[in-house]
């Protein structure tokens, strides 16, 4: 297949890419290139047969037309998105803008390539999304395709709102879409603003590593290349018109999580002190969700896929990345919003 990849030079979208060109498929990888992206994610398919790279923004409609006239793809997986949580808070006109508008740019472009090509039975429309959309759990309960959207943060309501305008497209207008909800991502080339990079790397420099409020929050974490994986399954295999939640199946508390992380850094790379130590609860993110959980039957069994690499595994992999490419991430340490803490100034964004 030809894929048009949106946001293909980020952290989820690149090992999309990655794996795609892995497996024979075509990729054009569509992106802006802002902040959080990186075109090192995708230097080993970059000179590849089969490999196309387009530095254009999905609010920019024209530029769109010119990709689709150009490239003619048979699927889109839509990953281009903005994403981070506390950003949102002090900045969610970014979120509106980017998600919501940039979607909904991107459905038309997509639609009238669609229909102007006869209307193609094969063709695609993969978004991708994320299972913020549906709010926070308690102790107990699971996220099903069939929970009500309850999103708490502007990043979640611009991410529900896009879903909402996929839905629509197909009902409206007959695209043929297949949208999925992931639970959090970790893994190689994750930016260093998220919470697993961020343990890593201040860990490494001595700094304090920041837990917001006491690290009770639970999340279901997912390997990176395991979600690529689950990915391209629902884009060739789901049914259109269907929603598909991926999890990784490894709940953990965040506390639990970082002071994982500080135990393989002891054990790789040994400090005077345990990394432990270096722990700080810092004041909790405004409407921070407490619970995330993914029910992924679905996907199992419907598609056959189930995630391959445990928390305990992924971690292991993950900081021995990390220790491997320090190159790759000391070039992004002075890109903006990294290493501050975001998401407290709630006026910021007014």
């Amino acid at each position: 297949m030809r894929l048009l990849i949106t946001g293909g030079a980020g952290f989820i979208g690149s090992a999309v890419v990655r794996l795609a060109m892995s497996r024979g498929h075509e990729v054009v990888n569509l992106d802006a290139l802002t902040y959080a992206a990186c075109l090192d994610n995708v230097a080993s398919v970059a000179d590849l047969p089969g490999y196309a790279f387009v530095e254009a923004d999905i609010r920019d409609a024209p530029a769109l037309t010119r990709v689709f006239n150009d490239h003619a793809p048979d699927a889109v997986m839509h990953l281009a998105a903005e994403s981070h949580v506390d950003r949102s808070i002090d900045g969610p006109a970014a979120f509106i803008d980017t998600n919501i508008q940039g979607t909904y740019t991107l459905l038309e472009a997509a639609r009238s390539f669609w229909q102007g090509q006869g209307r193609p039975v094969g063709f695609r429309f993969h978004h991708i999304s994320t299972d913020e959309v549906f709010g926070s759990l308690g102790d107990a309960g699971l996220f099903t395709e069939d929970t009500a959207y309850d999103p708490r943060s502007p990043y979640a309501a611009s991410k529900a709102s896009s879903d909402h305008l996929v839905r629509a497209w197909h009902e409206t207008y007959g695209l043929p879409v297949v949208l999925s909800n992931c639970s959090n991502n970790y893994g190689p080339y994750h930016f260093p603003e998220k919470l697993i990079p961020v343990v890593i790397l201040n860990a490494l420099a001595g700094r304090a590593i920041p837990v917001y409020g006491s690290g009770q929050n639970v999340r279901d974490w997912l390997y990176v290349e395991d979600h690529a994986e689950a990915l391209l399954c629902v884009l060739q295999q789901g049914h259109v018109g269907r929603s598909y939640n991926i999890g990784g199946n490894n709940e953990m508390k965040n506390i639990d999580l970082v002071r994982m992380i500080c135990a393989i850094l002891d054990d790789k790379r040994p400090a005077p002190t345990p990394y432990g130590d270096l722990i700080t609860f810092v004041t909790d993110r405004p409407g921070h969700d407490a619970r995330y959980a993914i029910d992924a039957a679905r996907i199992r069994d419907e598609l056959g896929w189930q995630p391959s690499v445990t928390l305990e595994q992924g971690l292991e992999k993950t900081v021995q990345w990390y220790l491997d490419n320090e190159d790759w991430w000391r070039a992004l340490q002075n890109r903006a919003g990294v290493g501050q803490r975001l998401g407290l100034d709630l006026e910021a964004g007014v």
